[in-house]
């Protein structure tokens, strides 16, 4: 299956909320950016929803007199993609050089280290 089109920053701010409204119209979107103190026109904010549907991160159905726009895809399965994908670009295939670069760059709680000692274990039962 071949990669999705990058998003754009604008248009990951119009996915984000989506994700937390889990279905919205252009009108809906434009307001809950607004509230977040990211003003879009109202075209503007179509124009981003039709490139994401057109991407296939979203979907669009038809509710009375308004398109409502749906995620097709989760934050999990974006940024699996985008990891992925710096992965393979930057670490010639493998994730780990990334996830030492995040590891050593970041200061990880305790709670956070307890978690990705429990992935590897998990990672390695699965073996």
């Amino acid at each position: 299956m071949p990669a999705k089109p990058p998003v754009s920053d604008a248009e990951l701010e119009v996915l984000k909320v989506l994700w937390a409204k889990e279905a919205a119209t252009v009108r809906d979107v434009e307001a809950a950016l607004r509230r977040n103190k990211r003003r879009l026109a109202y075209n503007t904010v179509l124009t981003l929803l039709t490139r994401l549907r057109d991407k296939g991160y979203v979907d669009a159905d038809r509710a009375g007199t308004a398109h409502v726009f749906r995620p097709m895809v989760s934050r999990d399965e974006l940024l699996n993609d985008g990891l992925s994908a710096l992965a393979n670009r930057i670490g010639d295939g493998t994730a780990s050089p990334l996830v030492h670069a995040l590891v050593r760059g970041q200061r990880l709680s305790a709670e956070d280290v307890a978690y990705l000692r429990k992935l590897l274990d998990d990672l390695e039962r699965e073996g």
